[in-house]
């Protein structure tokens, strides 16, 4: 798996491009390699092999095949996950302990929960019988693959991502072209070589592709011979994704942005919101979508949970990924930093305080964990998706003004809420319109749990039977009797 011998998959071959860009590590900013830098004519062609592979073979059909074939995806990447693992560190710049988890070997569950649940999933609806005319009719509902899919992922959790589109779509017997992220175009690619050089997949089902720039993307989203687009990015993205794939009413599944809220009622533990809001915000650099980097904190004690939170920010250890102590890695570029750099800096001017953090660290993308205190609700830094591990406090006046607060964003994506009483957290969360909540820290991350958003975060659901249907149609049957 040497970086420099990274290919496309093409038509169930590895094959190189005419051009190359290249891929940084975040946490040096020194070039890592070379990828391949796929043009509009090898989108072409990936279609193409796409659609003869579910046209012309029995894979859509065969589900005892495709079963077989996601167990010998799940056995390859678990035979080569230490050299996934370093591959993820270098890339992506996620730390080593993230990768034992859902950066890395957590995700490898999606393609065992998939592979599980495929041979015994009903595919048949039986309808009530019918009485027309003197006559009875039986009805039924037959589930079928959705066909051609375009498949986008972002950089932030690269082989997740793919995982989460692959698996389900393949299980659904659908073909798939896949598109890795500019910014992490590696690993993805060697999820290709992995399907190319260790599973029974045929030619044409999947195809993995890599470019430096927008053209191929939207040869995915306007083709005539795809059916469904599934992209996980950012909102503006997602509306142009939207838009394009419009043009021949194709099917669109879109993760997208977040600004999710965790709410601390007043009778909360602080010192777990503290800590949970911390340490959450500076995962993976806060480049999560569903990562709360927002907390809404009673009026009366806004400044000492403030104080509190910039406590547990100070025991972040941030720097070299590859080092097992280190909790919080680079962002993905200097341009996410600077972006991330340029809001805080907004922020202050408009009003907000820097508690701690705020600054840039070298070698590298490093930003420092930051809180901000006093925000006010209707700024850009409580509006916009930052992507950074950017904390904004803001003070709320009981529940149904954090609740208010809380819905007062375009996204919908994930929330949390801290009570001691357990009833009056879970009825605050069920008045939030988001995808997702967890109650006191609670983790409902799983193969088999659904993630989306409501509002612009989103069309559809990942994971569990929902991800399934998602790559799924439905035909309806009757015959007299």
């Amino acid at each position: 798996m040497a970086t420099a011998l990274r290919r496309l998959l093409i038509d169930g071959k590895l094959v190189e491009s005419g051009r190359t860009f290249a891929t940084l590590n975040p946490a040096t900013g020194a070039v890592l390699g070379q990828a391949p830098d796929a043009s509009p004519s090898d989108a072409e062609a990936a279609v193409a092999a796409a659609r003869r592979a579910f046209d012309t073979t029995g894979w859509a059909t065969d589900r005892t095949l495709r079963a077989r074939c996601l167990d010998q995806l799940h056995e390859a990447l678990v035979d080569r996950k230490e050299e996934l693992r370093e591959l993820t560190i270098a890339e992506v710049g996620a730390t080593r302990m993230s990768t034992s988890a859902h950066q890395l070997e957590a995700a490898f569950d999606i393609v065992r929960y998939y592979a599980d649940l495929l041979p015994g999933h009903l595919m048949v609806e039986e309808l009530a019988d019918l009485e027309v005319r003197g006559k009875t009719h039986r009805r039924w509902v037959e589930k079928e693959a959705a066909g051609v899919v375009a498949a986008i992922v972002a950089y932030n959790y690269p082989t997740q991502l793919a995982l989460g589109k692959l698996a389900p779509s393949l299980a659904a017997g659908c073909t798939v072209v896949l598109k890795g992220a500019p910014d992490t175009p590696l690993i993805t690619l060697a999820l290709g070589e992995l399907i190319a050089e260790g599973t029974d997949i045929p030619p044409g089902v999947v195809n993995v592709l890599s470019s430096s720039g927008t053209a191929v993307g939207e040869v995915l989203t306007t083709h005539p011979e795809v059916d469904l687009v599934t992209f996980t990015g950012s909102t503006a993205t997602g509306r142009r994704v939207m838009a394009a794939a419009s043009g021949t009413v194709k099917r669109v599944f879109l993760e997208l942005g977040g600004k999710s809220a965790m709410v601390v009622l007043d009778d909360a533990d602080v010192d777990t919101a503290a800590m949970f809001s911390a340490f959450s915000v500076c995962a993976h650099a806060g480049q999560g979508c569903a990562i709360a980097t927002r907390i809404l904190v009673p009026r009366a004690r806004h400044d000492v949970i403030a104080e509190q939170v910039a406590a547990m920010m100070s025991r972040i250890t941030y720097g070299d990924p590859s080092a097992p102590e280190t909790y919080m890695g680079p962002l993905i570029s200097e341009r996410q930093r600077e972006k991330v750099d340029g809001m805080v800096r907004r922020a202050i001017a408009a009003g907000a305080r820097l508690v701690t953090g705020g600054q840039k660290a070298e070698p590298g993308f490093f930003y420092t964990p930051t809180l901000l205190s006093g925000v006010d609700p209707d700024s850009e830094i409580a509006q916009q998706e930052v992507f950074g591990p950017v904390l904004a406090v803001i003070p709320h006046d009981g529940d149904d003004d954090a609740i208010r607060i809380a819905n007062n964003s375009l996204y919908g994506l994930s929330g949390v809420v801290m009570s001691r009483d357990e009833e009056r957290a879970i009825a605050v969360a069920r008045r939030i319109r988001s995808g997702t909540f967890s109650i006191n820290g609670g983790n409902f991350a799983g193969p088999d749990a659904p993630f989306g958003g409501y509002k612009q975060s989103g069309v559809g659901r990942e994971m569990g039977i929902a991800g399934l249907e998602e790559f799924l149609e439905r035909k309806t049957f009757a015959v007299p009797r």
